[in-house]
């Protein structure tokens, strides 16, 4: 039968089960502080809320793991140490369904609190998983005792959990798991040149190639008002659709084949004072990489539709 979710490891030495809190019990219990720097400010949250939690954890499981190792080996010492101390234990995540998780993002990962994963969408190389990553697929419905988590993701604007799975992932702080489009997906192919000067014959970069009616509209209405430049097929005022390289050729970042939006896009618009970002919907939270390229870039973003922005970001911006 399907299981659910538990925060609870088991203590050593103990015979019932001990509760570990979890981010969700830091909610609201932190100060408020003006920062400048986005990174420095997730290193002190994740500082903060994620690594205590996760060290009490570790702590018990190692400690039952240990004791559980010495009865069967007798802790037979090698070089100052036992052989099962010497080995490292991965979480393992094996992606089983998705439709744009690139395979670049197969690895192992560390985090600041000690621990690492390894992710994969190859079994042979998680032969033994934790987890299961569903994106794109639905998660089995049930889920026996001992069988890997059943993890989904849905970063889209009408995410919704499949009723399947142990731990959803979303952009939402409500999630169980909550994400940003400032991961590491969408920064494995790129120019990482940034231009240290900035244009004046043009204020605002725009660039959109997925045309929808409203999006257009707010756009035009805007782009009216003020020297602008508009790449991709929408709205395009620059000669055509694929014209940043012809424009920054010091953006070029694939010499051995067709350059892609992506590979030029960061240091393209670095190349502008502002940044025009515009989501296709108007949904609390769902804030796209639109916004996370631009402050990159080094460009002042101008934002529009997701009404609470200001909690993903420095309220100084």
């Amino acid at each position: 039968l399907s299981t659910p979710l538990s925060p609870t490891i088991p203590a050593a030495g103990a015979t019932g089960n001990r509760r570990f809190d979890t981010a969700l019990d830091s909610v609201g219990s932190r100060e408020r502080s003006a920062f400048t720097s986005t990174l420095a400010a997730f290193s002190a949250w994740d500082a903060a809320v994620g690594c205590p939690r996760i060290r009490a954890k570790i702590g018990a499981a190692n400690a039952t793991m240990a004791s559980a190792m010495v009865s069967i080996t007798g802790g037979a010492g090698w070089g100052g140490a036992r052989c099962e101390e010497m080995k490292t234990r991965h979480v393992g995540v094996l992606v089983k369904g998705w439709t744009w998780i690139p395979d670049a993002l197969d690895g192992v990962y560390t985090c600041r609190c000690g621990v690492s994963c390894v992710w994969s969408k190859a079994a042979a190389v998680v032969d033994r998983p934790d987890a299961l990553l569903f994106e794109g697929a639905t998660p089995p419905q049930q889920r026996m005792k001992g069988l890997p988590l059943r993890v989904y993701l849905d970063l889209e604007a009408s995410r919704k959990p499949t009723g399947f799975e142990d731990i959803f992932i979303g952009y939402h702080a409500n999630d169980d798991l909550q994400v940003t489009y400032a991961g590491k997906s969408f920064h494995t192919s790129r120019s990482y040149h940034v231009s240290t000067e900035k244009t004046n014959d043009a204020l605002i970069y725009w660039s959109s190639s997925r045309c929808l009616p409203r999006r257009d509209k707010l756009a035009e209405e805007f782009l009216s008002l003020v020297p602008h430049h508009s790449f991709g097929k929408c709205l395009n005022n620059v000669g055509g659709p694929d014209m940043a390289l012809s424009m920054y050729p010091i953006c070029s970042n694939n010499g051995n084949g067709p350059p892609h939006w992506w590979d030029h896009l960061h240091c393209a618009m670095s190349h502008y004072k502002f940044v025009l970002a515009i989501e296709n919907t108007k949904t609390e939270s769902y804030v796209t990489e639109k916004l996370f390229y631009a402050l990159e870039a080094g460009s002042v973003p101008i934002y529009l539709r997701a009404p609470n922005v200001w909690d993903l970001f420095p309220h100084i911006l």
